[in-house]
């Protein structure tokens, strides 16, 4: 099932009655209500949204993705339920005891998946898709040769030109990169907690102030939906900014349709998938993760 989205830009009130959300502007006596079990991620923009502790607790029930802004409307904090998956335990078990050959090994295939969807993206664009292939053809245990950074350079370019560089505090348009990646991360952590995974355990992102390393290993490969819309989004207009409209595209992303494993389906639903082969992959050391292709 396809889980909503809400997205929150004025102040409001919110609280749960019978297991819905209920909604209530200033000033406005009609009381919007969602069931909850029919969201799947909120985001909350404006500093005066107001949440009972009743309705927080039944969201973290529901493994709700609850992204908090900052003050420059960029996603800052996420709500994480401490249990999400019944078999939870076990799980954390499958991570913790998880070899470091097995560990590079997977990180090998998220690697190839990413450039390879990265390739198929600029071939989609009129790029030249191919110039990508020695790299994604080539990639070692544990990328111990950083194919991953040795493709960005030349995917970037293709992409936006010699001049571009991807930085989180460069010019436009890696303000639209950073708040798609952003949305798209709380979405990996959501899929993570669903399966059981604990986003601390990272497989190769091993920073001490990433309290979701897992997140940004499992999301590599997801990157590429987020770049098509901020490259359409530019494209038609290269002075665009971070407001309502624009945040939304870059939103309906989790609702893009992807192809996985030869069917088409929504990149939410493909989030899951991807997290339930990492666990399998995880427990019996053989299998391995999927990814949607991107075309």
């Amino acid at each position: 099932m396809i889980k909503q989205t809400l997205f929150f830009t004025t102040p409001v009130s919110l609280s749960l009655k019978y297991n819905q959300i209920e909604i209530r502007y200033k000033d406005v006596e009609e009381v919007i209500t969602r069931p909850i079990e029919d969201v799947g991620v909120v985001i909350v923009e404006n500093q005066m949204v107001h949440f009972t502790i009743p309705l927080l607790n039944a969201l973290a029930d529901n493994n709700v993705a609850v992204i908090f802004c900052n003050a420059q409307c960029m996603p800052n904090t996420m709500l994480m339920p401490l249990e999400s998956n019944a078999i939870q335990q076990e799980v954390y078990r499958f991570q913790i005891e998880t070899s470091l050959p097995t560990k590079k090994r997977i990180w090998k295939e998220i690697i190839e998946y990413k450039i390879r969807n990265q390739a198929a993206l600029l071939d989609l664009l009129g790029r030249d898709g191919k110039v990508l292939k020695p790299y994604y053809m080539n990639v070692l245990s544990g990328d111990s040769g950083n194919r991953e950074g040795l493709a960005a350079k030349i995917y970037w370019q293709q992409m936006y030109g010699q001049p571009f560089s991807r930085d989180r505090n460069g010019e436009a348009p890696n303000s639209l990169l950073n708040y798609g990646y952003a949305i798209l991360r709380a979405a990996v952590a959501r899929a993570l907690l669903g399966s059981g995974l604990f986003p601390a355990f990272g497989l190769f992102h091993r920073n001490r102030y990433n309290a979701f390393p897992l997140a940004d290993d499992v999301m590599e490969p997801y990157r590429p939906f987020v770049d098509y819309a901020v490259y359409r989004i530019f494209e038609c207009s290269p002075a665009a900014c971070l407001d309502k409209e624009t945040k939304q595209s870059l939103v309906r992303v989790l609702f893009a349709d992807v192809k996985m494993k030869g069917q088409i389906r929504p990149l939410q639903v493909a989030l899951s998938m991807t997290t339930a082969s990492l666990v399998r992959a995880l427990k019996d050391k053989k299998e391995s993760i999927i990814y949607p292709s991107f075309v």
